[in-house]
């Protein structure tokens, strides 16, 4: 039996992962039912979209206190967004906290090496909350599908 059989039946969602120019993971998701594209970032500690798309995004934005550091840039304003939801493929989380940076360093990065632009990025928030196991060689990431007791 093979990991991908193991996991499925474990009642992990498979998704795929698209290899870009800069050697980053690309994985597409819905925000508020937006369709994006985001870097998968292990070292991330919140997943973040840019600042710019609060509105395309349905983002409700609050202030926010804290500094963004990472990312190839240090001390950046951030804003906050609560109760969203994000879907990829059949994986979803409906109280994801967004945080909300200027990221147009990482899309200049991107965009110099002939990739495109993204909107966000996925951090360890999301893969702890999804339990993730990242396939490398397959270019792919399991996601547990969560389970709510009421």
């Amino acid at each position: 039996m093979n990991l991908n059989n193991i996991l499925i039946r474990k009642g992990y969602s498979k998704i795929k992962l698209k290899k870009i120019n800069t050697n980053h993971f690309e994985i597409k998701a819905k925000l508020n039912g937006v369709n994006g594209r985001f870097i998968l970032d292990t070292g991330a500690s919140n997943s973040c979209i840019d600042i710019n798309l609060a509105e395309e995004f349905k983002l409700n934005v609050k202030d926010s206190e804290t500094k963004a550091a990472g990312a190839g840039a240090i001390g950046m304003e951030t804003k906050i967004s609560s109760k969203n939801k994000i879907e990829l493929k059949k994986w979803s989380y409906k109280n994801l906290n967004m945080v909300l940076l200027d990221l147009s360093h990482v899309n200049t990065a991107l965009t110099e090496h002939d990739a495109k632009a993204v909107h966000g990025i996925i951090g360890a928030d999301i893969l702890e909350k999804g339990k993730a196991i990242i396939d490398y060689k397959n270019k792919c990431i399991y996601l547990k599908k969560l389970v709510f007791r009421y």
